[in-house]
């Protein structure tokens, strides 16, 4: 089953900013819920100029009489509603507030169009800068969890997953990124214009663009079709580095079940960069991550871990996000089992030994804003996946995962899902909700569990 949007209704003004997450509180809009998003842009890379049209299709979740959208740092041109010019439309402080000329009706499907355009910029925030960034040569689109409105108007929630068309027009000699199917490729003059459609569901901070002098690589077809892009300059250590990639691919479908998308694509920018992240069904790696030696091989399992914690399975709400970066460490453990590294008891141990030495003041069911991507959220995340294995049994604890990934492929998760479903693969239900309310629900770090016999 994919589970619904748990849309956030708006307190007062229909359409208007609800502030139920207060993770992002300045971002996702209430009363509607995206179907789908078409952008058709055109960029310059030397000037760093974008021109953007965004068409938006919605359905109502309450009547609105007014609605708002995400959009910062770029100038809006004109807008339509159904085809119609709206009243009014008014954009200022990341939000652009738009008054339709009839209201629309609860329920009712309705079609927004925006014209944009401007230099885009990365976003400040209190996780650093986020969103659209120029390289020395392209451009990287890093989102989570709060850029994507510096280069798309959006229902910036994490909740909300639609599908995508991206069409980018930009100049020949660079490779586009984004994601979804390639559907086509054409040359005109000096310009290019790729399309992608990505039909599966993905929330906004998943949406990306990759721009750079990069060659394309063909990995693997089997058992899914992946593929790396990236400066010629690097193929050759970059082929040591993610080539047992595949061999993580194979035991990832084993334990968490099929691989939920198309294809996996894995960029490097000519650029370094401080972490690697993840889009849909795509991870982006700076030039710092390729060496030769497989140093950061434990990232290279994180990213492509996410493909299905974080990416088809996407937190409802930022709360949660210890189901993306607890999944995924553990992956990683998981991972350095099989390769005949340390094994997920030692690396539970080496953790939890490091963890009762920082402070306990983080709550890994609501960390808050200050502490959602801290590194003990990973760690204790990954802790926590452990003990339930012991708790379980292994049979049973991989069989609950892949239930997990299957049950709710392509939607939305809380912590009470995961758990409700935890509840159906323990014979002792009592035991069960012990152990989560002791990892998940209290400051301090609970002692290790006992080592398998």
């Amino acid at each position: 089953m994919v589970a619904p949007f748990r849309g956030r209704q708006s307190d007062g003004e229909p359409g208007t900013t609800s502030a139920d997450d207060r993770y992002v509180p300045t971002h996702g809009n209430g009363g509607y819920q995206v179907e789908s998003y078409e952008l058709d842009l055109d960029y310059r890379v030397n000037s760093n100029r974008l021109s953007g049209k965004a068409t938006i299709t919605a359905f109502a979740t309450q009547a609105l009489s007014r609605l708002s959208f995400d959009l910062a740092g770029l100038r809006v041109s004109k807008v339509s509603v159904n085809g119609r010019r709206p009243q009014r439309y008014v954009h200022r402080s990341g939000k652009l507030h738009v008054t339709p000329a009839a209201p629309i009706m609860d329920g009712a499907e309705f079609t927004v169009e925006v014209q944009y355009g401007g230099n885009p910029k990365p976003e400040d925030s209190p996780w650093g800068e986020l969103g659209w960034e120029e390289l020395t040569e392209g451009v990287i689109v890093a989102s989570q969890p709060s850029g994507a409105a510096t280069w798309f108007p959006c229902n910036d929630h994490p909740g909300d997953k639609a599908h995508y068309r991206i069409t980018i027009t930009t100049d020949s000699p660079y490779q586009v990124v984004a994601n979804g199917r390639l559907v086509s490729r054409r040359v005109k003059a000096s310009r290019t214009t790729w399309v992608f459609d990505q039909a599966a569901p993905m929330a906004t901070y998943l949406a990306t663009v990759q721009i750079g002098r990069y060659d394309a690589v063909d990995l693997a077809t089997s058992p899914v079709t992946t593929r790396g892009v990236l400066p010629a300059a690097q193929i050759r250590d970059f082929k040591v580095d993610f080539g047992r990639q595949q061999d993580m691919m194979k035991l990832f479908c084993r334990q968490f079940g099929p691989y939920p998308f198309g294809s996996y694509t894995v960029v490097v920018t000519d650029d370094d960069l401080e972490i690697p992240l993840e889009a849909q069904a795509i991870s982006v790696f700076g030039s710092n991550h390729v060496d030769g030696r497989r140093t950061s091989e434990r990232l290279v399992a994180h990213e492509l871990a996410h493909q299905w914690f974080g990416n088809s399975l996407t937190p409802a709400s930022w709360q949660h996000i210890w189901l993306n970066e607890g999944f995924a460490c553990y992956a990683e453990w998981l991972w350095s089992e099989e390769s005949r590294g340390l094994t997920a008891d030692q690396q539970v141990s080496k953790a939890h030994t490091r963890l009762k030495n920082l402070p306990q003041d983080l709550m890994l069911s609501d960390p808050g804003p200050e502490l959602m991507f801290d590194d003990r959220l990973y760690k204790r995340g990954a802790i926590t996946l452990h003990a339930l294995r012991k708790h379980l049994g292994d049979e049973a604890f991989f069989n609950l995962l892949r239930a997990w990934t299957r049950n709710y492929r392509h939607g939305s998760v809380t912590t009470a899902d995961f758990i409700a479903l935890a509840t159906n693969f323990s014979p002792d239900e009592e035991a069960l909700r012990h152990l989560f309310a002791a990892w998940l629900d209290s400051y301090q770090l609970p002692p290790l569990p006992r080592k398998r016999s």
